[in-house]
């Protein structure tokens, strides 16, 4: 299809000439009623800022210009269909999992996972069946599932309905999407790709395989992150063996009925960029990242690793932008290299972790800031470093899941102190966000070793959320089994 137009961002154009008077919502009436907003955001901006209209199609029911939107994003990352979506990845994630699994079906995936995808199981009642993704000791990071592993779990449950796939991790890890693609079609399970931190494997040169292309049946993508559009917007990709309008039926459940046309006309607008330059733009974000990776690396006590890690099985691959950095040899958590390096600095990271921190590379940086992202680090180092005394070695811990989390997030609980809740079940989510992969998941049991963790994370100043006790000094537990 040609790729160098954009269908919603050009109807918003020719509705801004038109000049019509609005009697419908939003009550701003292109920002007239909101002054101040509109000289913070721009008077361009809140013109567009409309509702549904027969010119503008309905994001619910399309049947124009944003269908015609849809098929171009589809064509472009080599889809059957895209959907737009407007409530972030999260959303992305969730109606995948839903259109793939009803009440009681199980579906495969590793513990890894974000947030999103286990409240999908609190939602739609489906019942997880881990894969444990290994651990790299040195780094303390999980890692990708292995094609054994999965083939395994495929045999121990034949009934599942689907197996998901992290592609690739928040560090960059690749499992063989491939193999796992052909281990879960030969047993006639779906395959699909939380591929938050993807976008780019569908442009870029020298990247990871991307899911559709490896034959994924679903994935949901998260252009904000790497793909140029605004913040909260999103792909859901599906391949020839997804329904299409029952996809839409299932997005429609929860997605809003007032589709953000600032939202969508940017995942236009960015798809149409992606599509014409990706290549030069994601050669470029390559050629930062590796830069960095290897001034990093020469400062000495920071590990900022990289394709290195390959072993063709739990490392199957590695995402080369992803500039994740080892903090613990020079005696700081990575959470604590990240505050330093936001408070000291105004250097604003991803994330840092109990190990780990985690530097979004992306062609919009520019070469003397990726320069003072190095020379900070240096400093950093020189200054705070200390002794590795009492860090904490790794990160994941393999969870014993006793009952679903759609039935513990529903059942009776109540409140007890974190430090007194061993061998009890858990009721609730508990986890550092970013990255928002849960500590504790609905469902789970208690034990001494991720108490530990949960203290020793609160005292790194890690961010802990998911808990109804907002400072995380409590958790809520089942009453009764």
């Amino acid at each position: 299809m040609q790729q160098n137009i954009a269908p919603i961002y050009e109807a918003l154009l020719n509705h801004k000439k038109k000049r019509v008077v609005p009697f419908d919502v939003p009550g701003h009436k292109g920002g007239r009623g909101t002054p101040l907003l509109t000289e913070f955001l721009g008077q361009d901006c809140l013109k567009v800022d409309v509702n549904s209209m027969k010119p503008l199609d309905n994001l619910c029911h399309p049947v124009s210009v944003i269908l015609e939107a849809e098929r171009l994003a589809a064509d472009a990352f080599g889809a059957a269909h895209a959907f737009f979506m407007v409530g972030g990845t999260t959303s992305s994630v969730q109606a995948m999992i839903m259109t793939a699994c009803k009440s009681g079906d199980k579906i495969i995936l590793p513990r890894n996972v974000h947030r999103s995808v286990i409240n999908a199981l609190v939602v739609c009642g489906a019942e997880p069946v881990y894969v444990n993704p290994g651990l790299n000791k040195r780094l303390g990071i999980p890692l990708g599932m292995s094609k054994e592993d999965v083939e395994k779990a495929v045999k121990a449950h034949p009934e599942a309905k689907a197996v998901l796939v992290n592609n690739p991790t928040y560090y960059g890890i690749c499992s063989d999407i491939s193999e796992i693609v052909r281990i879960a079609h030969n047993a006639g399970m779906l395959v699909l790709a939380d591929e938050a931190h993807g976008t780019h494997f569908y442009f870029g040169d020298n990247l990871p395989m991307p899911a559709i292309k490896a034959g994924a049946d679903m994935a949901a993508v998260s252009m904000h992150k790497t793909g140029g559009s605004l913040t909260q917007s999103s792909f859901l990709l599906i391949g020839e063996n997804v329904n299409q309008g029952y996809t839409r039926q299932i997005i429609n459940l929860t997605q809003t009925t007032s589709g953000s046309y600032l939202l969508m006309s940017s995942l236009d607008i960015a798809r149409m960029n992606l599509a014409l330059n990706g290549k030069e733009i994601f050669k470029k974000t390559l050629d930062l990242a590796e830069y960095a990776r290897n001034e990093i690396n020469k400062i000495g006590g920071y590990y900022a690793f990289g394709r290195e890690l390959i072993n063709n099985d739990t490392i199957y691959d590695f995402d080369g932008t992803k500039l994740s950095v080892h903090t613990l040899d020079i005696g700081l958590a990575g959470i604590e290299v990240y505050d330093i390096l936001r408070d000291e600095y105004e250097i604003q990271i991803e994330f840092g972790d109990l190990g780990n921190l985690l530097a979004i590379i992306s062609a919009g940086d520019r070469a003397f800031e990726i320069e003072r992202l190095i020379s900070s680090l240096s400093e950093i180092k020189r200054l705070y470093a200390r002794e590795k005394t009492g860090m904490f070695d790794h990160e994941y811990i393999n969870p014993e899941v006793v009952i679903t989390p759609q039935k513990a997030f529903y059942s009776d609980k109540k409140s007890v102190p974190v430090k007194e809740s061993e061998r009890l079940i858990c009721g609730e989510f508990i986890m550092s966000y970013p990255p928002g992969i849960p500590i504790l998941a609905p469902g789970e049991r208690i034990t001494k070793e991720i108490i530990e963790y949960i203290i020793y994370s609160k005292e790194k100043g890690c961010s802990l959320t998911g808990t109804e006790d907002k400072n995380a000094e409590n958790i809520n537990v089942l009453k009764e089994i």
